[in-house]
């Protein structure tokens, strides 16, 4: 079969687009979310985004982690998966809906001079309750400030879910913090009922963030559009930070604001990186 495809970065998290919206693809998605997101055999990406007609918005999005597993939502891969419809002509709207595995999310296209330079998301309301993240133990109470053990070491996690679950670490410096040695064990802790993703986090000042990320399904990865958003609501909920932040990544930086009504925005860019096809 012969499967046409897009490649997509936004801050460096990279993905294969599919488009299924006029003939569905019959096939074993994780299995072929292993062999295309392979970086020696495959087409090389952290994920793969499906575009499917939605009976309840104007398009779906699935996500397909590069070990094969399926994610309820992905910042960077949303990002991308607008521009997507934009610039291939699937919509001419720069406001529009999208169903995810996190309910319905409402990207913003800016445009200039018909150029896509930025999308901005509407990210929906975190969640914060222990049960429905969720991590183990806490009921329906917040996770703030509580202690993870990891290996013998202790640690102070704060979790949220932006839709998929996040556990916020600030340490003193994440740029040398043992993030490959260690995010396994992040993932795969028995706290996690799903596991998590992981967020290594110094605060620069109340305005500025430096992220790193153990990304569930991906391993390390240049950037987390979910985990940044997740990242600024622990930042405030710790009183570490104001409500609006930049979050510097690997691969870039996102803007992201918790804003007043409860919904989170984030603000980053999503380009193209190759077009192709391949036999599968």
């Amino acid at each position: 079969m012969k499967l046409n495809f897009t490649k997509w970065q936004g801050c460096g998290n990279d993905f294969v687009l599919i488009d299924c919206l006029e003939e569905p693809m019959e096939c074993d998605y994780a299995s072929l979310g292993k062999e295309l997101c392979d970086r020696h055999y495959g087409i090389g990406a952290d994920g793969i985004l499906v575009v499917e007609p939605s009976e309840v918005a104007d398009f779906r999005m699935r996500i397909i982690n590069a070990d094969g597993s399926e994610a309820e939502m992905c910042g960077n891969g949303i990002r991308c998966f607008a521009r997507y419809l934009y610039d291939y002509q699937r919509t001419d709207k720069t406001d529009f809906t999208i169903e995810t595995g996190a309910g319905i999310l409402v990207p913003s296209l800016k445009v200039e001079d018909g150029k896509v330079t930025g999308v901005r998301v509407d990210m929906g309301e975190p969640v914060l309750s222990g049960d429905d993240i969720p991590v183990k133990g806490f009921g329906t109470n917040k996770v703030i400030n509580e202690t993870l053990t990891v290996k013998g070491q202790d640690y102070k996690m704060t979790c949220v879910s932006m839709g998929n679950p996040h556990c916020v670490i600030f340490v003193e410096d994440a740029e040398c913090f043992p993030i490959e040695e260690l995010g396994s064990f992040f993932e795969h802790h028995e706290g996690f009922p799903r596991k998590t993703n992981t967020e290594f986090v110094t605060v620069r000042d109340r305005s500025h963030m430096r992220m790193r990320v153990w990304e569930r399904g991906a391993a390390v990865t240049l950037a987390c559009g979910t985990g940044s958003c997740a990242t600024l609501v622990a930042g405030v909920l710790t009183g570490r930070t104001d409500r609006v932040a930049e979050i510097e990544l690997d691969g870039g930086r996102l803007f992201v604001e918790w804003a007043e009504n409860n919904h989170v925005f984030m603000t980053g860019p999503a380009e193209l990186v190759f077009a192709g096809s391949l036999e599968v």
